[in-house]
């Protein structure tokens, strides 16, 4: 919840630092989770895959709303609010990874009680933190519309081009969901995810 929460305040902050009030206006520049929630995409969606004992549990938050007719820039402001949601998953991953790092140095300094009890829930914690911030930037990063690689590529493209992006969006679900479903999307963010992960937590 956290993850995607700031991964949609940070798409929205960005709009707002490049010039354009939306998501500021529409109350979405807050941490409080009831805004963000979609009610299928975050509630309904992912309760159905835990129900049916899904190895795959897939969802979404609301996405901010955003105008890019108000960028100073629409190309740099289309750009990095295209990699802030990215750049908030890595950089918590990263944080979180910090943290992982600093608790198992306590391992064998604090009390076994505390170490049990305190230390090894906060190492699951983190540790599942930077899996699922990983995954997220990773995944956001397919150039496959909407998802945020699909903005960020077309930021570098003529504007011509740019309908061709907006006009096939609607297909990039069902898209995503056939790749998920037949084990290609794994099979594509497999590798990154490997190679972070053990970076970030120094070869677990």
């Amino acid at each position: 919840m956290l993850a995607v929460i700031l991964h949609e305040v940070a798409h929205g902050w960005v709009a707002y630092r490049m010039g354009d009030p939306t998501a500021k206006l529409a109350g979405r520049l807050t941490l409080n989770p009831v805004p963000h929630i979609d009610p299928f995409g975050t509630l309904i969606l992912p309760g159905m895959f835990i129900l049916l004992g899904s190895p795959v549990i897939f969802g979404w938050a609301k996405p901010v709303p955003i105008n890019p007719n108000n960028f100073r820039d629409l190309r740099m402001g289309t750009f990095l609010v295209s990699i802030a949601g990215v750049s908030m998953n890595i950089l918590l991953a990263v944080l979180f990874g910090f943290l992982y790092r600093l608790l198992s140095g306590l391992i064998n300094v604090l009390d076994p009680f505390i170490v049990k009890s305190i230390i090894f829930p906060l190492l699951i914690f983190s540790e599942k933190s930077v899996l699922i911030n990983l995954i997220l930037a990773i995944f956001n990063m397919i150039p496959i519309p909407p998802l945020d690689g699909s903005r960020a590529l077309m930021s570098f493209l003529s504007f011509r081009y740019w309908e061709l992006f907006y006009r096939y969006e609607i297909y990039g679900f069902f898209v995503i969901t056939v790749l998920l479903f037949t084990g290609v999307l794994g099979r594509i963010i497999y590798p990154p995810l490997k190679f972070l992960y053990q970076l970030i937590l120094g070869g677990v």
